[in-house]
């Protein structure tokens, strides 16, 4: 613009508008910045001071005659209070967009399943900016869980930003004072360009113009490689690459290499890399211009004309501008020269987006304690990951419930295809929290720790010889146990189960008890043996009984149900139980009480190696329903002590290989082999009640 009916005003809330004179001023902006006006002012008042000017909106304005050209508006950061020559007093402004709050608030803070749009938003309401719009083109997916690591609001936002690959800049009205603060992820959202001439040799009463003009072309990166991992997907690559669209000569051989490229995704993955790229070369080609004109600051196109070189008469992007103005005439009796402006700018080709420069993310100096969330009465919260939520302790936005965090993954000793070791930290309970690669976005659970609230098993320091494993009934007063105590003498293995204990083993077990073993069982107790079955007792063995004894042997199929129920017997008959014995290797004692009933299904077959002894105090009873065989290799003997008597529905045969006799006190009756049969009694008496008939060849009778 032309120098001529040039001039500078400065307005501050609270203040009346003639109350300061600009003198100068220096105004530095970039896209992605926070602009910086510089303000030097006279004023008659010399005694306003911080509570007067400090966060007011300070309005400059740039005039060419009565026609305002450009306004800028922000709030007065810094007051300086200069020289006083008697009558003015001079101070010195600083002041910054109301963007710039967010630069004095360092928070801890995290987001989940937002996106960038909506974590921006937060964080403008928070700095109560309001004047802002969004030019969104591209796409933009929600992050799972990002986490604001003490760092300023500005810092956290410029950060996400530069990943994302949106730049923003302030847009001011030609009209009126309004201002916002844009965010873009595209060059097409920029206003239409306006043509600008090239004039080196500018007078003060011409035009605007560019009196200089300069193109730089350099070497910058030219392809990143960006790779990361998510446990979800383990087998996914992960990886990927963006390749510079223009190298202008330059090789291609420059590499960024970025792990973890901070994605989990293939949408983050390659939007990341590409912005990345474009990050890093948002300066490969550009412009170094100076003008005269207040109409070039970020976020405007032009089109440069009359350049000597045709090839940079094109249109053109301003990416960075530092204005600076003089109104000496300002303060009565300067005798300096007139109101001058000049905008020393950048700029790279209109149709090019820039984008950031890639960012550092913070990182975590170490493991934090945090406490395990859930919903209200739940004692274990988890996802099918085993992964739980924690209430960090440096989180206040959150309350301590299912929503406090992300899901966050669970170190475990032992972590295989289905296998290896599973415990669920449980609602309530401290946690120690890592972060993987320093990443507050990345949180993982590495181990557990008690507190004043969760006590340790036992009772610290009396025993610490103990090594405990307990778990706590679900939402009950329970307890599972694996305890192990190391005290010299007292060495044990505790099991407790609170109510069931299940093994289960698919090959041998050996138990080897050195000294005593004892079993106790409260309630019923069976062992079943799919084969053979044996018990070897080095001493004696007793089994007693006081109810009903099963025994099955499944092969055979041979069930046995014993009652005993063996009462009222007298001293000598329970004297007598207790000598009968039965071939065991060794002697053994089998006593019971009450009555006992044997009932075999199949058959029954006794193989005894020595003498088998029966002794029945009372009578024994032998029913077969059909025939009774005893065999006796040598002798067979039956002794009654009182009677004998045998019944015989049929026929009966005796048969004897030699002899057979028969004796009753002085009678007896005998028959041998050879065919003789003598009867001998004293007295002999053969009764016929039809007839008596004596038969054979010769038959002889004497009398002594």
């Amino acid at each position: 613009m032309s120098q001529t009916g040039l001039r500078f005003t400065v307005e501050v809330d609270g203040q009346d508008a003639e109350t300061f004179a600009v003198v100068s001023f220096h105004l530095v902006q970039s896209y992605s910045s926070l602009f910086t006006l510089d303000i030097h002012v006279a004023s008659s008042n010399i005694r306003l001071n911080a509570q007067d000017l400090l966060e007011q909106t300070t309005i400059l304005t740039i005039w060419q005659g009565i026609t305002p050209q450009r306004h800028l508006k922000g709030l007065t950061a810094r007051l300086e209070r200069g020289e006083y020559d008697g009558h003015i007093m001079h101070y010195h402004l600083r002041v910054h967009p109301p963007f710039w709050r967010s630069s004095l608030r360092q928070n801890f803070r995290h987001f989940q399943q937002q996106n960038i749009e909506s974590i921006i938003q937060c964080l403008l309401d928070d700095n109560r900016v309001t004047d802002t719009s969004f030019l969104l083109g591209l796409a933009h997916p929600a992050r799972e869980f990002c986490v604001q690591y003490g760092e300023t609001d500005y810092a956290f936002l410029c950060r996400l930003l530069s990943e994302e690959g949106i730049f923003f800049y302030e847009e001011h009205a030609r009209q009126g004072t309004n201002q916002r603060l844009i965010f873009a992820d595209k060059a097409f959202y920029l206003p239409e360009a306006f043509a600008v001439p090239f004039n080196p040799q500018p007078r003060p009463t011409a035009t605007a113009c560019i009196s200089q003009f300069s193109h730089c072309a350099q070497i910058r990166p030219a392809y990143v490689v960006s790779k990361d991992y998510t446990f979800k997907f383990p087998d996914w690559q992960g990886r990927f690459r963006h390749d510079a669209d223009e190298l202008n000569g330059q090789r291609n051989q420059y590499e960024v290499m970025d792990y973890p490229g901070r994605f989990k995704d293939e949408q983050h993955g390659k939007d990341f890399t590409r912005y990345q790229v474009e990050g890093w070369r948002n300066n490969t080609e550009i412009a170094v211009g100076s003008s005269n004109s207040a109409r070039l600051w970020p976020g405007t196109r032009f089109t440069l004309t009359d350049h000597p070189a045709d090839d940079l008469n094109r249109d053109w992007q301003v990416v960075a501008s530092e204005l600076h103005g003089e109104q000496p005439q300002a303060v009565p009796g300067s005798q300096a020269d007139g109101t001058t402006l000049v905008n020393a700018f950048q700029a790279i080709p209109a149709n090019k987006t820039w984008r950031p420069t890639p960012l550092p993310k913070p990182k975590v100096d170490g493991p934090q304690p945090a406490v395990v969330t859930g919903p209200e009465g739940e004692e274990i919260f988890c996802d099918e990951y085993g992964r739980v939520r924690v209430k960090f302790l440096w989180d206040r936005y959150h309350a301590a419930n299912q929503d406090s965090s992300c899901w966050i993954q669970v170190s475990q000793p032992w972590a295989g295809a289905g296998f290896g070791h599973l415990a669920i930290p449980r609602v309530g309970q401290e946690v120690i929290v890592d972060f993987l690669n320093g990443d507050p976005d990345q949180p993982i659970i590495m181990g557990r720790a008690y507190n004043f609230n969760n006590y340790t098993p036992g009772s610290l320091p009396g025993t610490k010889t103990q090594m405990t494993i307990r778990s706590q009934t679900y939402k009950g007063e329970g307890f599972n146990e694996l305890r192990f105590e190391d005290a010299r003498g007292r060495e044990e293995v505790y099991v407790h189960a609170e109510k069931d204990m299940n093994h289960v083993i698919n090959n041998d077990r050996t138990s080897l008890t050195k000294r005593h073993s004892v079993d106790k069982v409260q309630g019923n107790s069976a062992i079943q043996v799919g084969e053979n079955q044996m018990i070897q007792v080095g001493g004696t063995q007793s089994t007693n009984i006081g109810g009903d004894y099963v025994l099955s042997v499944g092969r055979g199929f041979i069930d046995g149900y014993c009652n005993m129920n063996l009462t009222n017997f007298e001293d000598g008959a329970a004297q007598t139980l207790k000598r009968l014995a039965f071939s065991a290797g060794s002697n053994g004692l089998c006593p019971g009480v009450g009555n006992m009933t044997t009932f075999i299904q199949g058959s029954r077959m006794e193989h005894i190696n020595m003498t088998d002894t029966t002794s029945v105090i009372g009578a024994k009873i032998i029913n077969a329903g059909a025939m009774v065989s005893i065999s006796a290799g040598t002798l067979l003997n039956l002794t009654s002590a009182e009677n004998s008597k045998e019944i015989c529905g049929g026929m009966k045969m005796i048969q004897a290989t030699e002899r057979i006799e028969l004796h009753a006190g002085k009678a007896s009756l005998t028959l041998t082999n050879d065919g003789q049969i003598e009867l001998t009694g004293v007295k002999v008496i053969i009764n016929g009640s039809g007839e008596v008939l004596i038969r054979s060849p010769k038959v002889n009778i004497e009398a002594e």
